[in-house]
């Protein structure tokens, strides 16, 4: 059985060379940018993978209207902005795991096929990492605000938001 992915990625490079590398290993791929495009998709996806952060919204408010169209399908989350609060609440609301970018083709077979991605359980979190958790951690418990979370962890707003800007560090 063939099996079909939907990618929901506002970064176009990104998306059409995920769905090459997904058609190159057999499977059907279909790529869209924004949320509007979701009602062009005619075939039914087994496996969606939905970028965190789109252009115009959240991937974490698409969670429910594409488990609502395609109840039988997995979702993975994929961002490069990763932190254990959004993580939790992807999978609250219906996302069947949670990715941090940059994630391999076989990062996201084996997670979609429950596999252990080896790589991610070998790795000890790096200092980089653990203060990119934290950062995330505090700023979700003040609500997103930047400047509340800036003065929370007794740092500069413009050093704070340089830091959000970056990928999540591995």
């Amino acid at each position: 059985m063939t099996l079909r992915y939907l990618i929901i990625d506002d970064d176009e490079h990104f998306g059409r060379v995920l769905c090459r590398s997904l058609e190159r290993s057999g499977a059907i791929a279909t790529f869209i940018r924004s949320p509007e495009e979701l009602g062009d998709v005619e075939d039914s996806p087994q496996r969606i993978i939905l970028d965190l952060r789109l252009e115009h919204s959240s991937g974490l408010d698409l969670i429910s209207p594409i488990k609502q169209r395609w109840p039988e399908a997995s979702i993975i989350v994929l961002t490069g902005y990763a932190s254990i609060p959004t993580a939790v609440e992807a999978v609250k609301r219906g996302a069947d795991n949670y990715l941090h970018k940059p994630a391999t083709l076989q990062d996201l077979i084996s997670t979609f096929e429950g596999k252990s991605v080896d790589q991610q359980q070998a790795e000890v979190m790096s200092v980089d990492r653990m203060e990119w958790e934290h950062i995330q951690r505090v700023l979700n418990e003040n609500d997103g605000n930047i400047s509340a979370t800036a003065r929370a962890l007794n740092m500069h707003r413009r050093t704070l938001q340089r830091k959000l800007q970056k990928y999540a560090p591995r």
